[in-house]
């Protein structure tokens, strides 16, 4: 069947679908293109691809089972959430910019040789990536002071940190995602000491590679905060970094200005979110630097 895909590239491989989508994406690689009607997919292969099982809905994604064992399909909505869902929103373009540069994030730490769930960008919204369970913890790494540990220890925000600070929070939503210690973590079993032990090493790796990423483009990664899952190969065990890496999850501030890029633009009121993320992937190559901030996807017919 002929046609360009909605929602990603051609569903066929003809010289005119090939020809036609690589021209949509040298105009905006961000658009959605809804080919004639006569060339899309019938209504059962649609329907086959609409009959996914969902695994969970959480605030800013989507699990879908995925086409092969141990694989999840993971769709990035266009909801933004603050204070523990009190603040919600939904901001067109929002999760396609996320799914691009968590995709960039992810990629990159696969490449240094940290272990990462994600496999492969499906489109503009989704992402494959591996199963695996989740240590119920977040895990934040903080080089500035800022959020919660201001209130907590009477910093001034943006202080810089004399070392890299890990904390860990029990994800409950129920319970705000209550700041934990390792004795607890041991003393309820979420986690052995060899895995807190990895989790500590990862977390500082990533610290490593997301501080000088951003330091290159003019960007200070003052904190952020990442979630690990366990993947098994028969008896063997091994720790990935799971979920997203995104402004959602970051503090990111422009090293000249101050001008806070990440979402607390959204928690602050302090402008236009898709601007802030935009600028993000400007910055970073994820989007062309010509671009349009994101908003509402264009339909071309």
């Amino acid at each position: 069947m002929c046609g360009v895909g909605a929602y990603g590239p051609p569903v066929c491989t003809c010289a005119n679908c090939q020809t036609t989508w690589r021209r949509l994406q040298q105009l905006n690689p961000y658009t959605m293109w809804s080919p004639p009607a006569e060339t899309r997919l019938p209504n059962i292969e649609r329907n086959k691809m609409a009959r996914r099982i969902k695994i969970y809905e959480g605030k800013a994604k989507i699990l879908y089972e995925g086409p092969e064992p141990g694989t999840i399909v993971q769709y990035f909505k266009d909801d933004a959430t603050a204070f523990n869902a009190e603040k919600m929103e939904v901001i067109d373009g929002k999760g396609v910019l996320n799914n691009r540069l968590s995709e960039f994030f992810m990629t990159g730490l696969n490449n240094i040789g940290v272990p990462t769930h994600f496999l492969k960008r499906l489109n503009m919204r989704e992402q494959l990536v591996r199963a695996c369970e989740i240590i119920p913890l977040e895990i934040i790494v903080r080089n500035y002071a800022a959020g919660t540990i201001c209130t907590r220890l009477g910093l001034e925000e943006g202080a810089a940190l004399p070392r890299p600070i890990v904390e860990y929070c029990y994800k409950d939503d129920a319970l705000g995602d209550p700041l934990v210690s390792e004795e607890h973590i041991a003393a309820f079993g979420w986690a052995s000491q060899q895995d807190m032990d990895d989790v500590l090493s990862l977390a500082l790796r990533v610290n490593d590679f997301m501080s000088g990423v951003m330091m290159a483009v003019g960007i200070r990664l003052v904190d952020f905060k990442i979630e690990i899952g366990r993947v098994y190969d028969g008896d063997f065990q091994r720790l990935v970094v799971a979920d997203e890496i995104s402004p959602d999850s970051c503090r990111l501030w422009d090293i000249e200005t101050g001008r806070k890029l990440d979402k607390d633009v959204f928690r602050r009121d302090l402008g236009n979110l898709t601007d802030a993320y935009t600028e993000v992937a400007r910055r970073l190559g994820v989007m062309p630097k010509n671009a349009a901030p994101m908003g509402k996807p264009t339909l071309i017919n």
